[in-house]
């Protein structure tokens, strides 16, 4: 599976049209050329797919909330950019020393995603209510989309943000209500939901998508 990057040039000037086409055919080359399959390239992949599976997992098991997963994923992405950079650079390939370099970066996020699903913040797998279920069903089609690749680390990163903040305006109306929802409440948080819902159809169905 390769990353696909998205014909923005209707988003850009006329004059700068060529520009732009030219860098994203690039990037897109980066990730689809020979240089993928060094050894050093496939290392780094490598690891950056098995921590992508453990953010999912974590997801998925309710050890990692959806702050915790967007702060997560936002570093991936970034860690992903950095790699696609250097590899632009040398004709798709990565020096040893960049290698050493993005590797010192996964081993700290490495750390953070362990003591981020190990520490006391979780999220319930088994809510009683409506919108807990509705909410805990999304996360799972999140964690899907990330062990599959159908979402990449910056699209998991936006869909979780906007997760977390739907879950602070939930515990927000609760805590003015002793504890509930009002039905207008009730009706607003699943007219967002329903919007996110159709978010992460979208995102799931693009033509983003994370290298395996």
């Amino acid at each position: 599976m390769k990353t696909t990057i998205r014909n923005l040039s209707w988003q850009i000037p006329f004059g700068s049209t060529l520009i732009v086409t030219l860098v994203m055919a690039a990037m897109a080359t980066v990730d689809a050329a020979p240089g993928g399959r060094h050894p050093r390239v496939r290392e780094v992949n490598r690891r950056f797919e098995n921590q992508q599976d453990r953010i999912a997992a974590g997801v998925k098991s309710g050890q990692l909330t959806a702050k915790e997963t967007a702060n997560l994923e936002t570093k991936e992405a970034a860690l992903k950019s950095e790699e696609r950079t250097f590899r632009l650079e040398n004709n798709g390939h990565l020096t040893r020393g960049e290698q050493i370099t993005l590797n010192k970066q996964e081993n700290n996020l490495s750390a953070q995603i362990y003591s981020q699903k190990h520490d006391a913040q979780t999220t319930n797998t088994t809510p009683k209510s409506e919108v807990g279920a509705r909410f805990e069903n999304q996360q799972d089609r999140i964690a899907e989309g990330i062990k599959s690749g159908q979402l990449t680390a910056t699209e998991a990163a936006r869909l979780e943000a906007r997760e977390t903040a739907l879950h602070n305006q939930i515990a927000t109306d609760r805590n003015a209500n002793g504890g509930k929802l009002t039905d207008a409440e009730r009706t607003q948080i699943n007219a967002e939901l329903n919007g996110l819902s159709t978010r992460i159809y979208r995102q799931k169905h693009d033509d983003q998508t994370q290298q395996h």
